[in-house]
């Protein structure tokens, strides 16, 4: 099938799709349980998007919220939520902002509800790649060189690309534009600030949201063209196009936690992730469990944290609220009109399950280290003890005095 662009997309797959073939990671070995009752999602369920056209979640709070992204809303009260918090998360934006809107006119909200459209032409004459190892050895320095933190390589699922994407004009349902042949999903990983991380929920907070979205635009979008400069397809991704935490996880930059983040064993959960889709030539990541499983088993510091309650308690399993949540998969599923609905409310992102988490630490350091081979190990209990005074929020006056997280 061909969409009105004339680019062949993906239709009319059978799932699970990648069950047989040796070459892909089990998943097992990724830690994904997929069920019989496994539906691709579509992006018009998200909970972002359903805040612009279901009754069930758009309110004048919903348009408030996103009101409040250009500074239409005045500031409300509370430490965190002045006019230069605001302004600060706000001008964090721009890059990724001035991106996503250069489309608008076609319905495309790159980024968020459509891929990035290409930037360069595919060079007519394509690089032998006689060592795919290789070539992925060269993609993860290039993505370095460019500013990511973390990149990992996985083969294209198909069960974790969106049935379809949104067109923004009247928010129906469009075809989806990614090509056909694509093999390789090339995951980076954007680090958040840790200090901005520990103020949430706040406004200020929310610029440390922001200022990734806007360096893993760049990011991104720069990688993508050096890929199609030596002559391969490569369609630059951010929220769009597709599920980007089981590709995280099959590409084996972490695992997946009990409040709905890839927990990474450089930076824990603070993190952003993007995607590039590519037929370039690359050898493929696996899957490293790291033993998080077991300790968001014994811990629900997230969601004894989460105001609204939307985080689970008790084992993964496979149902979910409401339509925002993915059919099928077994995993610890949020309700996701519960958690936004906090967010309209307080007019900005919330991560207090990122801040509370307690693999939130820096591991540069030693001692945070050491806890972490503790708490993968059989000894988890104790080291969840040791966290236990952990987690708490710094002020937002504090970081605008200079004030550095907490230890």
């Amino acid at each position: 099938m061909r969409d009105q662009s004339g680019a062949a997309t993906l239709t009319g797959m059978s799932y699970p799709a990648n069950r047989a073939d040796p070459r892909r990671p089990g998943d097992a070995e990724a830690g994904i349980e997929v069920t019989d009752a496994f539906k691709r999602f579509s992006q018009r369920n998200d909970i972002f998007t359903r805040a612009m056209w279901d009754d069930d979640v758009r309110s004048p709070d919903t348009d408030a919220f996103f009101a409040s992204y250009r500074m239409e809303a005045a500031p409300r009260r509370g430490e965190g939520f002045s006019q230069r918090d605001f302004a600060l998360r706000n001008a964090s934006w721009l890059i990724s902002d001035v991106m996503t809107n250069r489309h608008a006119d076609r319905g495309r909200r790159e980024g968020f509800q459509a891929a990035i459209s290409d930037d360069t032409p595919v060079a007519p004459d394509a690089l032998p790649v006689d060592d795919p190892a290789a070539m992925s050895a060269e993609i993860k320095r290039v993505s370095r060189f460019f500013g990511a933190d973390l990149c990992g390589v996985t083969d294209l699922d198909e069960r974790w690309l969106y049935t379809d994407r949104v067109d923004t004009r009247d928010l129906s349902a469009a075809s989806p534009d990614l090509p056909e042949g694509l093999t390789s999903v090339i995951v980076l990983g954007h680090e958040m600030d840790r200090a901005l991380v520990a103020t949430y929920p706040s406004a200020l907070a929310g610029a440390a949201t922001g200022r990734e979205y806007s360096h893993e635009a760049a990011i991104v979008m720069q990688l993508a063209a050096y890929i199609r400069n030596l002559g391969y397809r490569a369609v630059a991704s951010m929220n769009d196009t597709g599920l980007v935490i089981p590709y995280a996880v099959k590409a084996g930059l972490g695992e997946y936690a009990r409040n709905q983040l890839v927990i990474t064993p450089e930076f824990g959960p603070r993190l952003r992730f993007s995607k590039i889709f590519t037929d370039l030539q690359l050898a493929h990541d696996r899957p490293a469990p790291l033993g998080v499983r077991a300790f968001c088993d014994i811990c629900t510091k997230c969601a004894d944290a989460c105001p609204p309650k939307a985080l689970p308690y008790g084992p993964p399993g496979t149902a979910g609220a409401n339509v925002s949540a993915i059919a099928g998969v077994r995993k610890w599923t949020s309700d996701a009109e519960k958690c936004f609905s906090f967010w309209a409310r307080t007019r900005t992102d919330c991560a207090i399950c990122m801040r509370v988490c307690p693999f939130n630490r820096d591991f540069s350091k030693r001692r945070h280290r050491l806890w972490l081979k503790l708490a993968l190990s059989r000894f988890r209990k104790l080291a969840l003890w040791l966290d236990r005074r952990r987690g708490g929020r710094m002020k937002p006056s504090e970081w605008w005095r200079g004030g550095r997280a907490p230890r």
